[in-house]
């Protein structure tokens, strides 16, 4: 359970740090391939504070792991995503997730 990370293009080494603040694109995906939300489509980055519980778990310590420019595919099991209550409608409960996402700067 939790998150595993497959890298598909590595970054310049520079790692955030639980309290940085990263600018990030992301698609995310339901395990059948249905496309949730993604910033790539609104050609919009989003930004947060990595380590502190400002978004679920599995980006918390799946983005302190990963680099500036690295673009990876984070699986993300339910328990560190959105649990029983899934989310907004679109996440149903006890779903296990897909994020295809990018480091794009820590500010």
């Amino acid at each position: 359970m939790g998150v595993t990370k497959e890298t598909i293009r590595p970054g310049n080494g520079q790692r955030p740090k639980r309290g940085d603040t990263v600018q990030v694109h992301y698609t995310g995906t339901l395990r059948d391939g249905t496309v949730f939300d993604s910033s790539f489509k609104r050609q919009r980055p989003f930004t947060f504070t990595v380590g502190i519980g400002q978004v679920i778990r599995g980006w918390d310590e799946g983005f302190l792991t990963m680099e500036v420019g690295e673009k990876a595919i984070l699986r993300i099991t339910s328990d560190f995503a959105y649990g029983p209550s899934g989310a907004g409608g679109v996440i149903p409960p006890n779903a296990d997730l897909d994020f295809e996402v990018e480091l794009l700067a820590i500010n």
